[in-house]
């Protein structure tokens, strides 16, 4: 079966086109076929004029429109498209995805922050990690940060936050914001301190553990996030670009995601962090999976032979 999904964030509109097979035991198996990104960047205008532009809205309609010729060359099945923090916040969101739907044919759902925080648990990479740790998800966006708490084979908690890089870069996120992220942090985990780490999600994430040169499957230290960030932070964004190779919309957000993510370990008490090659993309491919087996399931009960 091949599935797409699209995510439509803050900082960036992501493609993800993946193949489903299942083992000889019918457990599904996601092998991706190919992932695009275009950084649309929507948060700047919307998380400081509370609208998307004229020139925006063209990028996002052309930009969707690319993505449905990928799929129809792909020969996509099925397909699941989402909208995140800047598209929630636009005053003229669901206008644009009016617009796109009438344009390409593909509709796209402004999905909440715990919805989102859900797919992201989709990917259930906890699952397959030991069960003497409970696990923080944190993923970190350009509007939003999505925390989800994973302990004794169960989901306990999903929350998400208005802040993330672009707000940070705005200026939209003031003290209170961050104070209230960390008392429930704080009331939500005390009584698993000690005994947690975290899984890592988000591009800005994924690029440092790219800079660390740690083998896959080994998780990074709190101290190791400090000291990038403190690297980071003393270099200007074109310094970033040219001394680590980074592209300009990534070198602008990499260091509030720190930011985020070392706030967030700090008052859960967790030293590392994993991090694993996850996203909204991933989760949304996977629901998108388990709908459509669903579907399957009901209507091969409807049709029995009784």
């Amino acid at each position: 079966m091949r599935l797409a999904a699209i995510d439509i964030g803050s900082n960036a509109a992501r493609l993800l086109i993946s193949d489903v097979t299942t083992t000889d035991y019918g457990k599904p198996q996601f092998q991706k076929l190919n992932l695009v990104r275009v950084p649309l960047r929507l948060g700047f205008d919307v998380f400081e004029n509370n609208t998307i532009s004229a020139e925006k809205e063209t990028m996002i309609i052309k930009t969707i429109r690319s993505y449905k010729l990928l799929t129809d060359v792909y020969g996509v099945e099925h397909m699941k498209a989402c909208a995140t923090s800047a598209m929630r916040d636009a005053t003229n969101g669901k206008e644009i995805i009016e617009k796109v739907k009438e344009d390409t044919g593909i509709e796209i759902e402004i999905i909440s922050g715990d919805a989102e925080a859900s797919l992201i648990y989709e990917n259930h990479v906890a699952e397959n990690l030991d069960k003497e740790h409970a696990y923080l998800y944190i993923d970190v966006g350009g509007g939003s940060t999505e925390l989800t708490f994973f302990a004794d084979g169960n989901l306990v908690f999903k929350r998400s936050f208005n802040i993330g890089t672009i707000r940070i870069l705005k200026k939209q996120v003031d003290e209170f914001m961050w104070d209230e992220m960390r008392d429930f942090i704080k009331r939500e985990t005390r009584d698993y301190d000690g005994d947690m780490v975290a899984i890592g999600s988000g591009g800005n994430i994924n690029k440092v553990f790219a800079l660390s040169k740690r083998k896959e499957g080994k998780p990074l230290q709190l101290d190791l996030l400090k000291d990038y960030y403190r690297e980071l932070s003393s270099f200007s964004v074109e310094d970033r670009v040219r001394i680590y190779k980074m592209r300009e919309d990534r070198a602008d957000v990499i260091v509030p995601a720190l930011l985020i993510y070392i706030n967030v370990m700090r008052w859960a008490n967790i030293d590392d962090i994993f991090v694993p090659k996850i996203g909204l993309a991933d989760g949304l491919i996977q629901h998108l999976y388990y709908e459509i087996e669903n579907q399957k399931s009901r209507r091969f009960t409807i049709n029995k032979p009784q």
